[in-house]
């Protein structure tokens, strides 16, 4: 097992200078010491730093969309065009590798005041904060493993470079890079650990509950294509929490026409600014728009069409309802299609096609609704697989989706992207899909760079 030393303690120092306004007030970093269970719990609130800015970089590299030469030439910035044409140079950005660490370091924290609290630590408020806080901080690894690491396999995870586990709120002490094993290893667990103690409703928005534990579990056992236990943690999701937004009733006139913390949202969480991929830049791919039968709602609920370029459309399905930012949350229409998938990959054709079609029924005109009937799993996998791509698309999850499916021969895709008259490819087997990290986390921190 290969382990990677170096020191990520710049990027937690200024995580620690911004974690709270309480924080903040004090001149000597080694003043403030916040023990009490409210002081856990208040860094825990904090929906600015835990619940938005996640990393974005994959999903501009991503097939959902393409941009105009206006756009590429007057609104993106070079790491943006870096990523949308797989150039692979130094990325200068820190923030969006920096803003998942400061969850972490939240959420360790909160866990370090809970651990020295005596009786007040078996309240059943200190339990709730415990599961919260090992909550955030598997979802914060989970999005930095998904861009910055390579696919998962099982029988090399234990010698790819994964990503830092940072388990304590100690800045000064340096870490690990652990392997690809190992950092999902703490993922699973820490989603367990929440799971066990979340409960199974929490009324306030962007706090985690129950089903949200079960659903990340889902995501990362499908990524490690781990079907089984994918398909159960979608089940317990859904068991707990299963309704759907029923598009029928959704306005596709309206410029933004699904609800903010809708009754499909699990978890709400939001990537940094979409930069190429906002409303008013990204151009969605035309081949998936056209993929969308004349029956399906999601053609309208999802896309405005442009008057320039001329035939474009862009993507306003924003499950945060906003124009600049791309939810990267957890919801029970990804639950739907989680278990469908790994139900038809274990056998489980009849409970896949009940998954896929509860949520085709609130998708398709409630007058011309049209199920998937295929029994064939060689057939309905890849419908199965086209229904995530329609439903999720701007979501967060196509880059990691692009990378387990092409360790499979039947789903490599190599992209293709022409820019100004310049062919650009990204081949289905390329190293670039662990994203290239910021190169002041690199050069600073001493962090060794993915392989290439």
């Amino acid at each position: 097992m290969k382990i990677h030393n170096f020191s990520i303690g710049i990027a937690l120092v200024l995580a620690f200078s911004s974690c709270s306004n309480f924080l903040e007030e004090k001149p000597d970093i080694k003043m403030v010491v916040p023990k009490s269970l409210d002081d856990a719990e208040f860094l825990l609130n904090d929906y600015t730093t835990m619940n938005t800015a996640y990393t974005v970089y994959g999903e501009w590299s991503t097939d959902q969309y393409d941009v105009s030469p206006e756009t590429y030439d007057g609104v993106m910035n070079l790491d943006q065009r870096n990523a949308y044409t797989w150039t692979d140079e130094p990325y200068n950005d820190v923030v969006q590798w920096q803003r998942p660490y400061k969850v972490v370091y939240n959420a360790n924290q909160a866990l370090d005041i809970i651990s020295k609290l005596e009786a007040e630590s078996a309240t059943e408020k200190a339990k709730n904060i415990v599961g919260i806080a090992h909550f955030f901080r598997a979802f914060a690894f989970q999005q930095v493993a998904e861009v910055f690491a390579p696919a998962y396999q099982q029988e090399t995870a234990s010698a790819e470079m994964g990503i830092p586990l940072r388990l304590d709120p100690a800045i000064d002490v340096p870490s690990t890079r652990a392997s690809l094993k190992q950092s999902y290893e703490q993922i699973v667990s820490d989603y367990k650990m929440a799971a066990g103690r979340l409960p199974l409703n929490e009324a306030i928005k962007g706090r985690p509950f129950r089903a949200s534990a079960y659903a990340g579990l889902a995501r990362a056992y499908l990524y490690m294509g781990d079907y089984q236990q994918a398909y159960q943690y979608a089940d317990s999701c859904l068991q707990t929490q299963s309704e759907l937004m029923d598009f029928n009733t959704l306005k596709a006139t309206d410029n933004l026409p699904i609800p903010k913390f809708n009754v499909e949202v699990l978890f709400a969480a939001v990537s940094a600014n979409a930069g190429p991929m906002s409303l008013n830049n990204g151009l969605v791919d035309s081949v998936l728009y056209k993929s969308y039968r004349s029956n399906d709602l999601r053609k309208g609920i999802f896309f405005k069409k442009n008057s320039y370029p001329e035939n474009s459309y862009s993507f306003k399905g924003n499950y945060d309802k906003a124009n600049n930012n791309l939810f990267v949350g957890l919801t029970t229409s990804e639950m739907y299609l989680i278990k469908a998938e790994s139900a038809v990959r274990i056998g489980k054709i009849s409970e896949a096609l009940l998954a896929v079609n509860t949520l085709l029924q609130k998708r398709q005109d409630k007058n011309n609704y049209i199920p998937i009937t295929e029994t064939n799993p060689d057939v309905l996998l890849p419908l199965v697989l086209q229904e995530r791509q329609k439903e999720l698309l701007f979501r967060g999850r196509r880059w990691s989706d692009l990378k387990r499916l092409n360790l499979d021969p039947r789903f490599q895709k190599n992209l293709t992207r022409i820019v100004k008259g310049v062919t650009y490819t990204l081949p289905h087997d390329s190293r670039k899909y662990a994203f290239r990290l910021p190169e002041p986390v690199v050069s600073v921190g001493k962090l060794p760079q993915n392989h290439r």
